[in-house]
């Protein structure tokens, strides 16, 4: 069953063998199990990949909510054993150049509380268990994770470069060699131009599946990046980068996803409250 569960989700046998730890070969033997003892086929052909039939589907669906209660089911006693914990998913950036640093705050605050913490891309939605998936670009997410979204903090959004980087403003455009974004959240640069009521113009395009990415290759002097003032403040202070336009607000702002189908638990209440308070001091 879990074998089916992550190749419909992946839409590949090679890519669920890899997350299940297994050879394509296992992967395979136990989906033609699974059909050859319910009688019909499961997936389908899919250019390159597969796909689950509607049948395929629909027992994955089934598969998927039985998983989720046996996780939530597991971490309940964990909890029992070892006391209250927090699973928070994150980007990576956001983790080790803000959250991981100041950890020790909540710690203080709420020493009994064990936060487990997943690194997750602009683009991963699955939340893989996590009590609360911490994200400022939720436009991809479905309608139902929108409406759940907790806010947290305001954002604020500006481009950076390296000391010395041409980079110009002049009659309302911002022009420069290099454009660096980030391969999944490649609107915030037109949710900041329509905020500045700036137009970029730029003859070439760097693109990295990761924020602390564009901030490093925006330090080499590279190109233009466009960051949230939190990710390059000591950049900044340290002059490794200078912002020639500042920073504007993006309305969406940092907001936590609670997971579906569960109330917020006391330790994840606690985490809210804290966030709040630390990343309304910056």
């Amino acid at each position: 069953m879990r074998a089916l569960e992550a190749t419909a989700r992946l839409g590949s046998v090679t890519r669920a063998a890899a997350e299940l730890g297994r050879t394509h070969s296992a992967v395979s033997r136990q989906i033609r199990a699974l059909q050859d003892q319910a009688g019909f086929s499961l997936f389908e052909k899919a250019g390159t990949g597969i796909r689950p039939t509607a049948a395929g589907q629909a027992l994955r669906e089934t598969v998927a909510g039985a998983l989720d209660l046996l996780e939530q089911g597991w971490q309940r006693l964990l909890e029992e054993a070892r006391g209250p914990s927090l699973h928070v998913a994150c980007s990576a950036t956001f983790a080790m150049r803000w959250l991981v640093p100041r950890l020790a705050g909540f710690y203080r605050r709420h020493p009994k509380v064990r936060v487990r913490l997943s690194m997750t891309s602009a683009r991963e939605i699955r939340y893989q268990g996590a009590d609360l998936v911490l994200a400022w670009d939720r436009a991809g997410y479905p309608e139902a994770d929108q409406q759940r979204a907790i806010p947290v903090a305001s954002v604020a959004f500006g481009p950076v470069c390296a000391p010395g980087y041409p980079a110009t403003v002049k009659n309302q455009v911002l022009t420069c060699a290099t454009r660096i974004a980030h391969e999944h959240t490649t609107r915030a640069w037109d949710l900041w131009q329509a905020a500045a009521g700036l137009r970029l113009e730029h003859t070439a395009e760097l693109l990295f599946p990761h924020t602390h990415l564009c901030i490093e290759v925006a330090i080499s002097g590279l190109g233009l990046a466009l960051l949230e003032r939190r990710m390059v403040h000591d950049d900044l202070a340290a002059g490794r980068l200078v912002a020639p336009c500042g920073f504007l607000p993006f309305a969406d702002g940092l907001a936590a996803v609670p997971a579906a189908g569960r109330a917020l638990s006391p330790a994840a209440q606690a985490f809210l409250a804290w966030i709040c308070d630390a990343l309304a001091w910056e």
